[in-house]
């Protein structure tokens, strides 16, 4: 028999105020009502049967269970409900407090779509099932023909091939080409019922003639022979010294055709250059005033005597101008002498016409070279437009730019695929591809620099005595000293 345990006396604590009520203990309370809901949702001993609480055991004999495999396991256990959905079953013997609940069913607005699809009353419906029918059979064709193009596959497909709708129709287009482009969209439209889209013109021509695919140099195998990895290395160092000869030739032209001066000999110099000529005019203007002092101071005495009248008024210095006309003598003698000069040039011209009959054969001669200078001029226009056509297009700020060749050095050449040295990227390659084929627009990339972090330290934390500028100084004394620092570890 269990001990049983003695009641301890409870504590009575004064309940005066609200904020006390909350020390009382309802524990036991609250055990009773979670018990009798609990019945309420399982129900009692007395409302079970037999069956469901005991079991007949009827087996004489234990039955060694089998052991199954995990692939067993989970298909049995995929034949039980989740556990997720166990939450959702409801085993609440809880009967409903109202009987007899009373359900308003409300008058429903609109159209019953389903009602009608299943009783048509009315011609409109009748129709509309009609309608509704021809439209799922259109329908399931239309996914019967998308499913059967999904499914096949045509990988003998050549996607770089330039297709035309006229060789898929028969009739349209013939050897002697009679029927223009223009009349078989004419007749591929209006008479046989083909679908015409309308597409830009420049899809109709090419932006470039150059390979849509350009294989690799032999010399880039893993394996090379030895004639195909020297032309390749050859040409890469002529490549290298073109470029080397390129920089040099800069460098000349630009930073060594000027000396290094001073910042004070640089003024010196370029005043002396913007002030060249001008002491050889302020001289000889000194020289002409020296000689000619007297005369000047005379006639500058003789003008202001001009300009200023007994009556103290002022007048210009040179005279008024006088409308003079010409008299008939002098107009006669201007149209004889416009006379004469005009025969002078109609002789001159005649002059010149007999001495161009003479030299007829080297005139010919000059027109014969000028017409073959055109020529070679066409042709070298011809040919540099030839040659453009293979050649990437600008189509952006940055030109196109020939990536460097990938090579390997001979002692990097391991002879098989498992130890052969990576030197190229695809995804470079292919994106290369398409700038030099004119379907992207080369580009540059382009790093963004970091705003530099301003800082300094706190006054709370500065040691006494010591300057902002002597800590700036340390900073910048102790970066250099870890940079030069060549055994610094950088993780």
């Amino acid at each position: 028999m269990a001990a049983v345990e003695p009641q301890t006396k409870r504590k009575r604590i004064s309940k005066k105020n609200k904020s006390a009520w909350r020390k009382t203990d309802i524990q036991d309370v609250e055990q009773f009502l979670e018990d009798q809901r609990q019945e309420e949702r399982i129900g009692t001993f007395k409302d079970k049967l037999d069956d469901d609480l005991f079991v007949l055991d009827t087996s004489t004999q234990k039955v060694k269970a089998s052991l199954l495999t995990p692939k067993q396991k989970r298909k049995l256990n995929a034949k039980k409900p989740m556990r997720t959905h166990q939450v959702f079953e409801n085993t609440s013997k809880v009967q409903d407090p109202i009987a007899k609940r009373n359900k308003v069913r409300q008058k429903q607005n609109g159209r019953n779509i389903e009602l009608e699809v299943c009783n048509p009353t009315k011609p409109r419906h009748r129709q509309a099932n009609a309608d509704r029918a021809r439209y799922n059979e259109k329908l399931e064709e239309r996914l019967a023909v998308k499913q059967d193009s999904h499914k096949k596959h045509k990988t003998d497909k050549d996607i770089w091939q330039e297709e035309d709708f006229r060789d898929k129709i028969p009739g349209l287009k013939d050897e002697k080409g009679w029927i223009s482009r223009p009349l078989a969209l004419h007749v591929a439209f209006n008479l046989q019922g083909h679908k015409v889209v309308k597409t830009h013109g420049s899809l109709h021509h090419k932006t470039t003639k150059a390979k849509k695919f350009v294989a690799p140099h032999p010399g880039m195998s893993y394996n090379p022979t030895l004639k195909a990895h020297q032309e390749l290395i050859n040409q890469v160092v002529d490549r290298e010294e073109g470029i080397i000869k390129q920089e040099q030739h800069l460098k000349r032209v630009t930073t060594s055709m000027f000396s290094i001066v001073t910042p004070e000999e640089r003024d010196r110099l370029r005043l002396k250059e913007m002030s060249e000529g001008i002491d050889e005019s302020e001289n000889t203007e000194k020289k002409k005033n020296k000689a000619n002092g007297d005369d000047n101071d005379d006639n500058d005495a003789d003008q202001k005597q001009k300009t200023v009248d007994s009556d103290g008024e002022y007048h210009t210095v040179n005279a008024p101008v006088e409308n003079k006309k010409k008299s008939k003598k002098a107009r006669r003698n201007e149209l004889k002498q416009k006379e004469l000069q005009r025969q002078h040039d109609v002789k001159k011209k005649l002059k010149q016409q007999t001495a161009d009959l003479i030299r007829i054969k080297s005139i010919r001669a000059e027109l014969n070279e000028e017409a073959e200078e055109l020529n070679e001029l066409k042709k070298r226009r011809k040919k540099t437009a030839e040659r453009k056509k293979f050649e990437p297009k600008r189509l952006g700020r940055h030109k196109y730019e020939e990536p460097d060749a990938d090579v390997n050095m001979p002692e990097d050449l391991a002879g098989n695929l498992r130890n052969v040295k990576t030197e190229s990227n695809l995804l470079k390659d292919r994106f290369k591809l398409m700038q030099r084929n004119n379907m992207l627009a080369p580009s540059v990339a382009v790093s963004r620099k970091k705003s530099k972090v301003k800082r300094f330290l706190r006054g709370s934390h500065k040691e006494p005595g010591v300057s902002f500028q002597d800590l700036r100084d340390r900073r910048k004394a102790a970066a250099q000293a870890a940079k030069a620092n060549n055994n610094t570890i950088k993780i």
